[in-house]
């Protein structure tokens, strides 16, 4: 029996273009091993991928009776990137215009699990 758990973290700022740059390096990977990626990372999505990726650990451990898990063991089953809302403002622009600015969030859901 696989046991996984999941965490979630929404309306993260920065596109989810960005973030995915990030979530396709680490995706598969031990859990380890992911934290050492993101760790050295200089990419800002990294630091809100390592805490969300801690938190899905977290709740592996919780969701487990005894408590104990292993930590080579546990590896990332699934991890996704879906667009958020966008805020919409406007700059002026040359000659009476306006161009419009979109700030664009995203939702991050990873889902760990261990490996019997």
């Amino acid at each position: 029996m696989n046991t996984e758990a999941r965490a979630i973290k929404r309306y993260i700022q920065g596109s989810p273009r960005k973030m995915r740059l990030v979530a396709d390096l680490i995706r598969g990977k031990s859990v380890e091993q992911a934290l050492d990626i993101l760790h050295f990372s200089t990419k800002h999505a990294s630091k809100v991928c390592e805490l969300t990726l801690r938190s899905a650990v977290a709740n592996l451990i919780n969701a487990k009776d005894g408590g104990r898990i292993d930590p080579e063991r546990v590896f990332i089953k699934t991890i996704t990137v879906d667009g958020g809302p966008m805020v919409k403002r406007i700059l002026p622009a040359p000659m009476g215009r306006a161009y419009r600015v979109r700030k664009r969030s995203n939702h991050l859901t990873i889902v760990v699990s261990e490996t019997e």
